[in-house]
């Protein structure tokens, strides 16, 4: 997206480009991702830096050498990759349905020893990372429907034997047991809104700047094009890490994290439309994604 207006430009990861260049079959092309790192400013030692550490982290395994290369990735890898687009699917179903929830909730359970420590902090980001909030020590709680992805954790972890899980329509929370004022209690939903928000402001330009563009026939340069892609997705992303994607029926209306979305994905759209140039697209999981929900 245009990045020529004088805003504030946002620190690249090249974590976030190098997976951003995976193709749907897990693999990234060393001689695609070499060309769209230059053209994002980020030099061959970056890149080869952090393909050594996603080797060694066990998310890809590397096949060949030099620009020829290709990386596959691990069961891990595909395991994070998936969980990735799982996670855009939902936001993006949500947004399209206005709704989510079954009006359940889900709790999880579990007394780990301390020492076996490692695997209980694991289990707990874990559950973190689905979406879930601390009601106490030990006791966590989703709206989603998790028990098969909590369950299937802990077995990996070894702790099958030592997690419980429940279902509920009736959670009360120190005599509070309304929904939404549930979800205030236990996610951090006001500090995320203004994050979303101030996304959208920051970001807000983008779309005027590419539909003037495309009045005036103009095309996009992938010099442009891949750097502003790639500060914007980085942006997103700062916010969407963070966002347990809680259903629409449990958030404020309007809810701003919808609306960073929508940007996101019209912005998107609207760019791809104008882009020039043969280098291959970035973030195609994510279109991919995207279009199989529209």
């Amino acid at each position: 997206m245009p990045t020529t207006t004088g805003r504030r430009t946002t620190e690249i990861p090249t974590r976030l480009l190098v997976l951003g260049m995976t193709h749907e079959s897990g693999t990234i092309d060393a001689a695609e991702l070499y060309a769209v790192a230059e053209a994002c400013g980020q030099t061959a030692d970056q890149v080869r830096s952090c393909l050594r550490r996603l080797v060694a982290d066990g998310l890809f395994v590397r096949k060949g050498s030099g620009v020829t290369a290709k990386f596959e990735a691990t069961p891990a890898g595909l395991s994070a990759l998936g969980s990735t687009i799982e996670r855009t699917r939902l936001a993006y179903a949500q947004d399209m349905a206005g709704r989510g929830w079954d009006r359940q909730w889900r709790l999880v359970a579990f007394a780990v020893p301390e020492s076996r420590r490692p695997a209980r902090d694991a289990f707990r980001d874990r559950l973190l990372a689905l979406g879930g909030a601390a009601v106490q020590g030990g006791l966590y709680v989703s709206p989603h429907p998790w028990h098969k992805d909590t369950q299937a954790e802990a077995d990996r972890l070894g702790l099958g034997e030592l997690v419980a899980v429940a279902t509920t329509d009736d959670l009360q929370i120190g005599g509070e047991r309304d929904p939404r004022e549930l979800v205030r209690h236990l996610w951090p939903i006001e500090d995320l809104a203004r994050r979303y928000t101030a996304f959208v402001e920051h970001h807000s330009y983008v779309l005027d700047s590419l539909g003037e563009m495309r009045e005036q026939h103009r095309r996009l340069p992938d010099t442009v094009f891949l750097p502003g892609a790639l500060a914007m997705g980085v942006a997103f992303q700062e916010c969407f890490e963070d966002d347990p994607l809680l259903p629409p029926e449990l958030l404020p209306r309007p809810w701003p994290g919808r609306a960073a979305r929508d940007l996101l994905v019209r912005s998107r759209r609207l760019a791809l439309a104008i882009r020039q140039g043969p280098r291959p697209s970035l973030f195609r999981l994510f279109d991919e994604a995207i279009e199989a929900i529209a």
